[in-house]
C-alpha cells in the first residue's frame, strides 16, 4: 500500500472517530461510573475485613487477660520464689 493511501486511511478513521466520539463518550462514561460502583463495593469490603479481625484481635487479648487474671493465683506466688531464687544465686556468686 503506499503512503499516501495510508495518510488518507489515517486521516478518514480520525475523521470518523471524531464524528462518532459523542456517542462513544456514553459508554466510556458509564463505564467509568460502573468501576467506580465496584471500587467502592471492594473498598467497604476490605474494611468490613479489617473491621472483623481487629474484633478478633480485640477478643482474642480479651480472652488472655481473662486467663491471666484467673491464673494469678497460681503464678505469682511462683513468679516470687523464681525472684528470690534468682537473687539468692546472684549474691552467692558474687
Amino acid at each position: 500500500m503506499k503512503p499516501i493511501w495510508k495518510i488518507l486511511l489515517g486521516i478518514l478513521v480520525g475523521l470518523i472517530c471524531l464524528r462518532f466520539f459523542p456517542v462513544l463518550l456514553v459508554p466510556i462514561l458509564l463505564g467509568l461510573v460502573a468501576m467506580f460502583v465496584i471500587g467502592a463495593l471492594v473498598a467497604s469490603g476490605l474494611a468490613a475485613v479489617v473491621a472483623t479481625g481487629l474484633t478478633l484481635v480485640a477478643v482474642v487479648l480479651a480472652i488472655l487477660l481473662a486467663l491471666v487474671a484467673a491464673l494469678a493465683p497460681i503464678w505469682l506466688p511462683v513468679l516470687a520464689i523464681v525472684g528470690l531464687v534468682s537473687l539468692c544465686r546472684r549474691r552467692k556468686a558474687a
